[in-house]
This record gives structure tokens, sequence and C-alpha cells, in this order.
């Protein structure tokens, strides 16, 4: 990350998925320019629990709120895939293993009063070494049963990124 994430260069897509151009990041925010991210379940080996987190105050995007995906915004030049495993790296300290490919899906929402359009892709894997939090994203983390986090899920006062719900039953069922 650059010491000035705003000015970070992603890719800027259209509005039926396809690259177009870049953008610095807060540019993209300001505009509500679609872009795109990947997004990581990490479930144990066994695929019993899913690893959940809650992100840092100090987001720029989603402060403060839980997650299931390690995942962000896909690089000027970059695609998905090598997003998804520079995330999983990055975020968690996950390395070595090959994010496959499980859903993907659009979502036109908004955040801080501005329009929020990315293309989201999400990615598996299975994994039961260590995890090392980057502490400048990740606050706190812990494995859940589907079972829990779905009840979790249930509560809409449970604060929750709301591009990850997009993919969830995609994710969580198998399907795709």
């Amino acid at each position: 990350m650059t010491a000035n994430p705003e000015s970070e260069l992603l890719a800027v897509y259209d509005a039926e998925g396809r690259v177009i151009g870049s953008a610095e990041r807060g540019v993209v925010y300001r505009d509500g320019l679609w872009h795109a991210s990947a997004g990581v379940l990490v479930r144990s080996g066994d695929g019993s629990r899913i690893y959940v987190h809650r992100r840092t105050d100090s987001k720029l995007v989603f402060a403060g709120m839980h997650d299931c995906l390690a995942g962000g915004v896909v690089d000027a030049g970059e695609d998905p895939a090598a997003t998804a495993v520079r995330e999983l790296r990055e975020e968690l300290g996950i390395d070595g293993v090959t994010p496959v490919p499980r859903a993907t899906a659009s979502w036109d929402g908004a955040w801080a009063a501005k329009p929020l359009r990315c293309h989201l892709f999400g990615y598996e894997v299975r994994w039961d070494g260590p995890i090392r939090h980057q502490p400048s994203e990740i606050a706190d983390g812990w494995w859940w049963r589907d079972d829990e986090l779905r009840a979790h899920l249930r509560d809409p006062a449970w604060p929750f990124v709301p591009d990850t719900r997009v993919l969830l039953d995609g994710l969580l069922d198998g399907r795709g």
C-alpha cells in the first residue's frame, strides 16, 4: 500500500465488468466509478469453520465492520485472481495456497452517502496454518462454523460489510 491510499491507482470497469482504464482510489470512491474487488473465504482444512474478522476503525471503507473475506480492490494492471493472492498474504499472512474461484456478483450500493459500485470476485482456500493479521487492516479475528456466521448475519444490527453479503450465498453454499 502506498503512503497515501487515496492516490493508489485502481482498475476502472464498466457496468458490464470490462476493464476500461484506471483512476486514483480517491477519485473512484468520490465519483462512484465501477471498480472490482477480490475476496477470499478462508475455511479450515476440513471445511467445518470459517475465519471471520473485524476491520480496523481506520479503514477507508466499512471501518470497524465484520467480514469473512480477506480482500481488497483490484489495482490497475492486476487481475482479480492476483488480487486474491495478494490480499490473502497481506491481510492474514496466508501464502503458498491458490484461491479457488467460487462466486461473482456486482454491487451497486453506497458508502458515506456516495455511490459505491463494485464487481465482486469471491474465492475460497482451505487453511489450518497460522494467521497473522495486518495491524492496519484487521483488528481481531476468530473461527466460526457456518451456522454461527449465518445466525449473526440474520441480525440486521450486526455491522457486517455489505458487499460481502452479496457473495455469501454462493460462497457458503458452494454454488459459485
